[in-house]
């Protein structure tokens, strides 16, 4: 992860981007990049976007990563460690003996 934000960042200073880059229009650019992901799948089963779209998919995809890499590093935030925390907490919604094959929401199990 750390690889990948040293890239990010080097993309966006090489271009003297990060004036551009407060947090607010960083989430305002993750989102609008994760609806772009979203829309590949409109009108269209899974089976079908996915075989489409698969090219397109990786880039908005890239996108979307790039923008979480951004943010995180414009709030201070180890992304590598927000996962792992955010696992564990999602481990003690979803105990695998009560969400095991279940679709439904922590409060619903």
């Amino acid at each position: 992860m750390k690889n990948l934000t040293k890239m990010a960042l080097e993309f966006r200073d090489d271009r003297n981007w990060e004036q551009f880059h407060t947090p607010k229009d960083l989430a305002l650019s993750l989102s609008l990049e994760a609806s772009e992901v979203l829309e590949n799948f409109q009108w269209k089963s899974s089976e079908q976007a996915v075989k489409d779209n698969l090219e397109n998919l990786k880039d908005e995809i890239a996108d979307v990563m790039i923008y979480s890499l951004l943010l995180a590093e414009k709030l201070g935030i180890d992304p590598e460690e927000a996962i792992i925390q955010k696992i564990k907490k999602n481990e003690q919604k979803y105990p695998v003996e009560k969400a095991f094959g279940k679709s439904k929401k922590y409060t619903e199990l």
